[in-house]
Parts: C-alpha cells; sequence; structure tokens
C-alpha cells in the first residue's frame, strides 16, 4: 500500500478518504521536532500533503520514492523547487480556485484603509463619537479614482474587474509583460512601475514571489507615491522592504496601507501594530469556508492523479 505523509492540517473528510485507500501518517508537532518527523517518514512515503512547511534538502534527503508534494495553496515559496527538480518529485499547487476570494480580500483591505474602518470601529466602540467627526476621521474617496495593480494575472485582472466594473476606476497596470487581451476588458493602461507608482491613487501588489519580485517595494518606491495613496499588499512579505514600509506610514508619505503578508510569520510583534494608518489581517487571502475545501479538494486530487500514474492537472515543475 502507498504511504501518504500528511505534514499540516487538512480536511477531515478528506484525510478520511486517504486513509481509505492508502497508508496514511499524520504528522503532529506535539509529537517532537516536526522536521525530525518529516525525516522519519519520507524514507519509504509515495506522498506528501499539506501547506506552511518548509521542505527543501535538509528533511526531503532520506525520500528514496517520493513521487509527489500536494500543497495546500498557490504560492510555493516554502518549497526547494530546485531541490525536488533534482530528485525528480514533482510538486503540485491549487491555482485559480482562490483568484475571486484573494481579490475580494484585496478590495477589503483597500476599502478599509481608505475610509478608516478598523480605526472608526475602535474609536466608535471606546465611546469616542461625542460629536460630529472632523477631519482626524476622514477618510479618501475609492470611486472614480486610479488604480495601479502591479501584477496582472489571475487574481490582479479580479482586483482590476472590481475597481473598474464596481468602483468606476481608472485602471493601470504593471507586469514582467504587457497583457493586452487581458488590460482591454477593463481599459487598463499599461505602465512602468515609477509611473504607475507616481500615478496611482492605490496600489495593489499581487505578483508572484520571485528573483524579480522579492523587495520589489523599497523607500525608493514609496518615496514615488502620492502623499494621499493608499498601499495594499496581498502577494508575498518578501515583496516589500517592511522597514522603508514603516518608515513610509510614519512620516506620513502615504495616507495608509492594508496588509495581509509579512515578511515574517506569523507576526507577532512590529511596529505596524502601532500605527493608526495602517490595516492588518493575518494571511488569510483565501480563508473562506468555501474556498478552502476547494483548494484542498484540488490538493487531494494532484496527489491522487500522482499516485494512480496519472499526470496532476496543476504542477509547478511539470518537467522537473
Amino acid at each position: 500500500m502507498k504511504k501518504v505523509v500528511v505534514f499540516s492540517q487538512i480536511d477531515r473528510e478528506v484525510l478520511a478518504k486517504l486513509q481509505q485507500n492508502y497508508q496514511v501518517v499524520v504528522l503532529n508537532p506535539k509529537l517532537g521536532d516536526i522536521n525530525e518527523q518529516i525525516r522519519n517518514e519520507v524514507v519509504d512515503a509515495d506522498a506528501m500533503i499539506g501547506a506552511g512547511r518548509l521542505l527543501n534538502e535538509s528533511n526531503l534527503a532520506p525520500a528514496q520514492k517520493l513521487k509527489i508534494i500536494s500543497t495546500v495553496s498557490v504560492g510555493y515559496d516554502n518549497y526547494d523547487v530546485n531541490y525536488l527538480n533534482q530528485k525528480k518529485i514533482w510538486l503540485a499547487n491549487t491555482p485559480h480556485v482562490l483568484t475571486e476570494t484573494t481579490a475580494d480580500l484585496a478590495f477589503s483591505l483597500l476599502l478599509s484603509a481608505a475610509r478608516k474602518i478598523p480605526q472608526l470601529d475602535a474609536w466608535t466602540k471606546q465611546g469616542e463619537w461625542k460629536r460630529t467627526v472632523s477631519t482626524e476621521q476622514f477618510g479618501v474617496d475609492v470611486f472614480g479614482k486610479t488604480l495601479g495593480i502591479i501584477g496582472l494575472g489571475h487574481i490582479g485582472a479580479a482586483i482590476a474587474r472590481r475597481g473598474f466594473h464596481g468602483f468606476n476606476m481608472n485602471i493601470l497596470y504593471h507586469n514582467r509583460r504587457e497583457k493586452i487581451e487581458i488590460a482591454q476588458a477593463f481599459n487598463a493602461e499599461y505602465r512602468e512601475l515609477d509611473q504607475l507608482l507616481q500615478q496611482s491613487d492605490f496600489v495593489v501588489v499581487a505578483v508572484d514571489l520571485n528573483a524579480e519580485s522579492k523587495a520589489l517595494m523599497g523607500a525608493e518606491q514609496f518615496n514615488l507615491m502620492q502623499k494621499h495613496a493608499v498601499f495594499i499588499n496581498i502577494a508575498r512579505g518578501s515583496v516589500v522592504d517592511e522597514n522603508a514600509l514603516i518608515e513610509a506610514l510614519q512620516q506620513q508619505k502615504i495616507f495608509a496601507a492594508g496588509l495581509d503578508v509579512y515578511a515574517k510569520e506569523p507576526l507577532q510583534t512590529s511596529p505596524l501594530f502601532e500605527l493608526e494608518n495602517v490595516v492588518t489581517a493575518p494571511h488569510i487571502g483565501s480563508a473562506t469556508a468555501e474556498t478552502r475545501q476547494k483548494m484542498v479538494n484540488l490538493a487531494y486530487q494532484n496527489l491522487v492523479d500522482a499516485l494512480e500514474d496519472r499526470t496532476p492537472r496543476y504542477l509547478v515543475n511539470p518537467q522537473f
């Protein structure tokens, strides 16, 4: 019987289906060092499924017949793809099913930051609403403004659609290459990054994390943004120089920020928490019951396809 290692919590029904057909080992941090558990269990494992663990040579080296790692996520920066290629291990992910949910979150952060919703929620509940609000409580308008999107992939396009159709926004975008057909649907105009930052009222980062996008947004870039601009990051924390962002917010070089991702996660303490002009969320881009169910179902199908000698639909490294 083929062996499957489950390296994080997954849906109980999916786990039960795996247990019906395979030898399943569920790792548990309460039983000791998780990386030691991985090293012990991958020796004779055929597949792995889960999310949120760093998997690389340090814990996968003992694997002798591992065929696939199926991650319940669209991002795969936790996995050493080069090493997996060397070992001829497939890496499958779950793209597309979280596109709309993540775009919803991006706009939630944008609206919340623009209208100071979290601050005013706390202000109201604390009994500070004693008179008509003053300029300190004022936000900035969203309707009809210019939305700059960095990364016009599936999620970036879904954000553009919301801005164009829902809020009559002018859409600018920056991408590694122009996407004329996608852009036409929203009358979106391509800009170099510097131009986009200078011309946008709202800037949303929706790029993949790679060598080109790491630290894409630093002090130089924040200095180019307009003083009334709002910055949103739903990509990866490493895309942004967090210290530069904190400085820009502290010095009010930009109006506000809405963040779902951070350089270090989980984020326990940070100067960001002391700032009123930033909205923070705990990496919840795909965190709805419906979307997470779709993701784990897709991850399950990717894994089963590989174990049953079929090529999974969504492979990060189809040709190793």
